[in-house]
């Protein structure tokens, strides 16, 4: 070996877990090893779903499963796929107590035949999976809790544990790199599927929300059915320049959580996915244990704010394992003046000149 070769500086995600732990364990938490292996089992879940979505129609991936969640949504043959991945990757380690995923209704409680452990997983194993067969970026979402004390056999209520209990989440996305974008409570990092050698790479340490955007994220087909404080802020943004905000942006849509929440973190901006009129038996459309929680966990890490756009996503004490919520995250500024509308000017349609008839989403029906 030339001993005037560069230093190979890149960490491996499993150093890089390592090292946390060992950082933890100075400061006097309680981390073992047995975390660090959760999140190796997780990242390992992730590879084999990322190799599975690479193949996509070789390996008779895409089009409906036939089948419907708990939630009433027909299933992608991936959802089904995915859902199975994880299970299957996560259930032996000794580390879990029990899993809760999207796809299935109740919790599922770790074989008899496999050891137990002090943590539970949370997961929406792929997100966006509607954009599968049109080839966009899709993710699986996760989140980490730990078991109550004494609990064996673990049931929907304790699952049922604030955003602020979370001991680790991230997600996965699966898009021209593979990525696995991760927290455990001290800062947001990013490592990258280094394919040849098959091991995620820390190339995006320390992420930050950017404090300042012009670009916001929302489904405009629903703007029919937004509360006043949505239209408001949306039609200030796309007043531009000689509106209020003094300054043009940009719109964007995925259809992917993941997607989204990675586009901000890269570049900065907001995202909308507001309570609205258009179901009033459901307060949101996303899911707040395996969705909303979890990135709102690193949002928050990285500097900017999660809400339902009236309070804090990670302080709500949730009521079901499948309840929905309204979300509302990115630059914190943004989050804060959208919770300011939602206080001062919710509870009528906005009618200043500037943004009543003129306004491209003001309705009457709402």
């Amino acid at each position: 070996m030339n001993d005037t070769a560069k230093p190979f500086k890149t960490k491996t995600l499993t150093r890089f877990l390592i090292e946390e732990q060992r950082r933890l364990s100075v400061s006097g938490n309680s981390v073992t090893g047995g975390f660090t292996a959760l999140v190796n089992d997780v990242r390992l879940a992730c590879k084999r779903i990322a190799t599975l979505i690479g193949k996509g129609g070789l390996a008779n991936a895409l089009g409906a499963a036939g089948s419907v969640n708990v939630q009433g949504e027909a299933q992608m043959k991936l959802d089904v796929m995915a859902n199975d991945i994880f299970v299957r990757t996560n259930e032996w380690g000794g580390q879990l107590a029990g899993m809760l995923s999207e796809e299935r209704d109740t919790p599922y409680l770790i074989p008899p035949e496999h050891p137990r452990g002090k943590y539970l997983l949370l997961f929406d194993p792929l997100d966006g999976s509607s954009n599968i067969d049109v080839n966009v970026s899709v993710g699986s979402i996760f989140s980490v809790l730990r078991c109550p004390e004494g609990v064996g056999e673990p049931t929907e209520k304790d699952f049922l544990q604030p955003g602020v209990t979370q001991v680790c989440a991230g997600y996965a996305i699966y898009g021209p790199a593979t990525m696995l974008v991760l927290t455990t409570g001290n800062g947001v990092n990013g490592f990258t599927l280094d394919r040849e050698i098959g091991e995620f790479m820390l190339t995006h340490p320390d992420l930050r929300i950017a404090e300042e955007t012009s670009e916001f994220a929302i489904n405009a087909s629903n703007s029919r059915y937004w509360e006043p404080a949505i239209k408001r802020y949306v039609n200030e943004c796309l007043a531009g320049k000689s509106g209020p905000r003094a300054r043009d942006f940009n719109m964007r849509w995925v259809a992917s959580l993941v997607a989204e929440t990675h586009r901000i973190l890269m570049r900065g901006g907001v995202f909308m996915y507001p309570r609205d009129r258009k179901d009033l038996t459901k307060p949101g459309r996303l899911r707040l244990l395996y969705e909303a929680n979890p990135i709102g966990f690193i949002v928050e890490q990285a500097g900017g704010r999660a809400s339902t756009g009236h309070e804090p996503i990670l302080d709500i004490v949730p009521e079901s394992a499948h309840q929905r919520i309204s979300f509302v995250f990115g630059a914190r500024a943004e989050v804060e003046r959208i919770e300011r509308y939602h206080r001062d000017h919710n509870d009528f349609e906005f009618d200043a000149p500037l943004f009543g008839t003129r306004g491209l989403f003001t309705s009457s029906h709402a």
